[in-house]
């Protein structure tokens, strides 16, 4: 008989055994945990430098599947993990445009910088209409639901009409005549051939602005010019004159010119959910005080309270970018250097170029100013500017942060309390010890600078941060433009056209930031303490001093006031921006840069270009060009010093010049044309020659 020999499992096979069935707890099924999949995985990041590595969370979508399909089924459970892993993305990029965004808001929830109410925005709305300085046909946004809209005396009336001039000079073939003075530029009529929304190209709003202006004088090409390129125009009184309208006449807010009413319509209720109180900002409860609104038609042509004064800043020692600038200035504006004797009895136009002499806040300080004004002399790039022949013309200022916030009411009384001053889309500038150690300075005999706490040492002061110039600057120009009135410039700058039409057209504006739906501020009108002006500078110090130029932009649509400041095409200040976008570069303008730095490094291929055509050929019809910065790069790298002869050679460093370069840049014989007109070798653009 046989034996069954049974044998006891060995340990390696009962391991086997017992890991492939399931153990009981209680009647609740667990599996081991090797058959668990975490809804979670970590994985580790190298940190350069560290020795140890950084450890990062994420859900595993492994986990997430197979917990969703044995939870809810294949098809609901695939719908619900993708619908998760939405959420997941979705959330990085809410946080993303919350933290790491200039508007600093949540996506898809509503965000205003509105500080006003409807009816204190109706108000400046109306000041600004009645005082003249909305020249424009566009009608009032509908959002204020208006009624009964205001006579436009800025508008063509009952006995003036518009007289649209064709701009040719007659007498001299070779030279453009000067604006008829009076004369007044037609932004609306521009907008229909400029305007980069209706896809205009910036080369054929050139061709309008040159043929229109008179500019093409003598270097015409037989062609039909068309009526509708006359934007110039003057007002003429006279019955007996045929007037050419070339803009439709002005429509209320709904299109409907006989409406009438009063601002709370039927409607008003509707039209207040336009105007959303900012969330962050503190709501402006005192209505706004304005000015009596002074009839517009009764002003003088060169009145005396709104002087044409032309505002650029600038922080540091100056060098050959403002040079160029303040050049280009006297080489184009009708400031009466080709006569002699008294001034002449007309609006000439003034530039005064605010320097910032490196600090942030400081008080009134005589003895600084003069110990900076002696460094002024002494700079090359300055001095001649100091000539006698030029006084009252150009004006070398020093900037004061304190004086200029004192300077505007709007802001006197509060901008102490604010927590910081220097904000620009979002870029923040903190002062240490600001704001309650700025008291009001009295003493104009003081050599104090306020610091930090209540220390008053002068040796002791806010240096000025590296990129503080930038941001210093997106303030200045409202500060000035509102206390001053004028216009502002930026000192990357060049003036290539007398500015008269401009300055009659009585509105502000400023220019469009490339293809962006924002403005540009680098070109700014304004009205010297209008009601546009108190609403900026308040709704800034309500948004945390916010002065970017794509900030204006919300300021000005939030309230609905984006028609009163006029948004002009970049053609006819910045005529080579879309190229640098990339925008256009197939019918692109005169001359041709694919990069701004072009402009002082012209490649060799076109660098034959400037000597041949010289400034007549440099984006003619604009009325400026805006270099965008470039400031390491020498305008006249091989006359890098003022080439003004001997009438300026005690005021400027005498070099050996080097060289000349086979070819030229652009920057260079821009540069060399402004000097030699100086020199008295050449008339300037319109042929007048200076006369000292």
């Amino acid at each position: 008989m046989s034996h069954i020999h049974l044998r006891a499992p060995s340990s390696a096979s009962a391991r086997r055994a017992s890991q492939s069935l399931p153990k009981f707890y209680s009647d609740k099924p667990h599996y081991h945990s090797r058959s668990f999949t975490p809804w979670i995985i970590h994985f580790s990041v190298v940190i350069p430098g560290a020795r140890r590595r950084l450890r990062l969370w994420v859900p595993n979508i492994r986990g997430l599947h197979r917990a969703s399909l044995s939870k809810f089924g294949k098809k609901r459970g695939f719908f619900l993990i993708v619908l998760a892993y939405g959420f997941f993305i979705f959330s990085i990029f809410a946080v993303a445009h919350r933290f790491g965004s200039k508007k600093k808001t949540w996506p898809g929830v509503p965000s205003t910088t509105l500080v006003f109410e409807k009816e204190d925005l109706w108000r400046m709305y109306e000041w600004e209409i009645k005082s003249g300085h909305h020249p424009s046909t566009r009608p009032i946004p509908a959002e204020f639901n208006i009624q009964n809209q205001p006579k436009n005396p800025a508008l063509p009336h009952a006995g003036a009409n518009r007289v649209y001039l064709d701009g040719q000079n007659r007498d001299n073939v070779a030279y453009p005549s000067r604006p008829k003075l009076g004369s007044i530029a037609d932004l609306d009529v521009l907008m229909r051939h400029c305007d980069f929304s209706t896809s205009s190209y910036v080369r054929d709003c050139l061709e309008v602005l040159r043929v229109g202006g008179g500019l093409d004088n003598g270097k015409r090409v037989r062609r039909v010019v068309p009526e509708e390129w006359k934007y110039v125009f003057v007002q003429d009184s006279n019955p007996g004159r045929v007037s050419t309208p070339t803009s439709p006449s002005p429509l209320s807010a709904a299109g409907d010119s006989k409406r009438q009413g009063v601002v709370r319509g039927e409607h008003d209720a509707e039209s207040n959910n336009a105007f959303t109180k900012s969330r962050h900002a503190v709501w402006e409860t005192s209505p706004i005080s304005l000015p009596p609104v002074k009839n517009p038609l009764a002003s003088p042509y060169c009145d005396p309270e709104q002087p044409r004064i032309f505002h650029m800043f600038w922080s540091g020692d100056l060098t050959d970018k403002p040079y160029l600038a303040l050049l280009s200035f006297l080489y184009t504006q009708n400031l009466g250097l080709h006569e002699t004797g008294q001034p002449r009895d007309l609006c000439a136009p003034k530039l005064w170029l605010w320097v910032n002499p490196g600090f942030m806040l400081t008080v009134k300080n005589p003895s600084l100013s003069l110990e900076k004004f002696e460094r002024i002399k002494r700079n090359q790039w300055a001095a001649p500017f100091l000539h006698p022949r030029f006084k009252d013309l150009i004006e070398i200022k020093f900037w004061n942060t304190t004086e200029r916030l004192d300077g505007v009411p709007e802001l006197r009384d509060v901008w102490r309390t604010a927590p910081t001053l220097f904000n620009s889309g979002g870029h923040t500038i903190y002062v240490p010890g600001m704001p309650k150690a700025w008291g009001v300075q009295e003493d104009d005999t003081t050599t104090a600078i306020e610091n930090q706490g209540n220390n008053t040492s002068s040796s002791t002061v806010y240096s000025e941060p590296e990129k503080v110039a930038v941001v210093l600057s997106d303030m200045a120009r409202f500060l000035l433009c509102h206390e001053f009135g004028g216009v502002y410039l930026d000192a990357d700058t060049l003036f290539l056209r007398d500015w008269e039409e401009l300055w009659n057209w009585k509105g502000a504006f400023a220019y469009r930031w490339s293809w962006h739906d924002d403005y540009n501020t680098a070109a700014l009108k304004m009205t010297k303490g209008s009601a546009l002006g108190s609403l900026i500078l308040r709704t800034a110090y309500r948004n945390d001093f916010d002065f970017h130029p794509m900030t204006i932009t919300n300021y000005m649509k939030d309230a609905h006031m984006e028609d009163l400041l006029f948004r002009l095409p970049d053609a006819m200040f910045d005529s080579a921006w879309l190229n640098m976008e990339g925008y256009q570069r197939e019918r692109p303008p005169q001359p041709y840069f694919n990069k701004f730095e072009e402009f002082f490094e012209t490649p060799q291929q076109n660098s034959a270009t400037p000597v041949v055509v010289g400034f007549d050929g440099f984006f003619r019809g604009a009325f400026s060009y805006h270099f965008h910065n470039s400031w390491s790069r020498l305008n006249d790298p091989a006359r890098n010093y003022p080439d003004l002869g001997p009438r300026f050679a005690r005021d400027v460093d005498i070099f050996i010049p080097k060289p000349d370069p086979q070819d030229f840049n652009w920057s260079t014989v821009l540069k060399r044309t402004f000097e030699a007109y100086l020199r008295g070798e050449i008339p300037n653009m319109y042929g007048e020659w200076i006369k000292y």
